[in-house]
């Protein structure tokens, strides 16, 4: 495959936690408000309890990242899956999920960048705190 951009150029890709991953409730994450609006509007809103599964198949997702080319990928860390509540005790599973994820992504030589917060607010902080 011909490559049409400079070296320097950083060909990749971006999602949001809450878009792709799925696994609203899995391994100890909190809900968060976009989880909450996409269940109050299933019939017209994508679910956030399986989205593209992300949580699940990120071993294969990456890999056709890597046979695209791609050379970074920007991606948000869920809030709730690191903290449940918003302001507790950390969420061990979480971490070693974006671990394996970050991991992976450096092995198969894309730069992973990071986004920390993408409307993801955890729940119970809106409901503590009114919005």
């Amino acid at each position: 495959m011909k490559n049409y951009f400079p070296k320097k150029f950083w060909w990749g890709a971006s999602s949001s936690a809450f878009q792709i991953e799925g696994a609203w409730d899995e391994d100890g994450k909190g809900m968060t408000v976009a989880d909450y609006n996409s269940f109050q509007k299933s019939e017209t809103q994508a679910d956030t309890k399986v989205a593209s599964d992300f949580y699940h198949r990120y071993k294969e997702d990456i890999s056709l990242m890597k046979e695209l080319g791609m050379k970074t990928y920007r991606f948000s860390i869920s809030w709730a899956r690191i903290i449940p509540d918003g302001d507790g005790e950390v969420n061990e599973k979480g971490v070693e999920f974006y671990n394996k994820v970050i991991d992976l992504l450096l092995e198969k030589g894309i730069i992973p960048f990071v986004t920390l917060y993408h409307f993801d607010l955890p729940f119970s902080l809106a409901e503590k705190y009114n919005g």
